[in-house]
């Protein structure tokens, strides 16, 4: 597996954040629309759904809407779920044989009450994950998208308390 991983290392992008909250929340937050829609995507964006099966199999439809009113269209073809553990998915725009499809493996490790989140996105090319680095700040935007996941979960802690 290790050599794989050098093999992908120029087409990744990882991101990783220690979350004070516990796997299931954060893995129910992750996967229910009520609660995702609350939350995805970088600072400014807000998302509408239009489908959402959270199965091996299933789709998840939605349009993020952009800060500057730019709508954009996508879709996740769920391919693994393990619940509370992993999620693995296809990304694309909503199209058949999209050319900026990627492939997203999504962990969720408990430590001691609090959850570490690991998302590990694979382009088909490094010229493909370097476009998106650059022209949609795919790097800044998925920490900002973790951000918002820890807001997220501490406005609900606090609602529960």
């Amino acid at each position: 597996m290790s050599a794989q991983n050098e093999n992908t290392a120029d087409r990744e992008i990882v991101l990783s954040r220690l979350l004070n909250a516990p796997r299931e929340l954060v893995f129910e937050v992750w996967t229910n629309q009520k609660h995702v829609e609350q939350w995805w995507g970088p600072n400014g964006f807000s998302t509408t759904t239009h489908q959402m099966e959270v199965k091996p199999g299933g789709v998840w439809r939605f349009i993020m809407h952009g800060p500057d009113g730019t709508d954009y269209q996508n879709r996740l073809k769920f391919v693994e779920i393990d619940r509370p553990k992993k999620l693995v998915y296809v990304h694309d725009g909503g199209e058949d044989n999209d050319a900026e499809t990627f492939h997203v493996t999504i962990t969720f490790e408990e430590r001691g009450g609090k959850t570490n989140l690991t998302m590990r996105s694979i382009f088909p090319t490094a010229a493909a994950r370097d476009r998106v680095v650059k022209e949609y700040g795919a790097i800044e935007g998925g920490k900002q998208h973790l951000a918002r996941l820890d807001q997220y979960l501490k406005t609900m802690r606090g609602a529960s308390k």
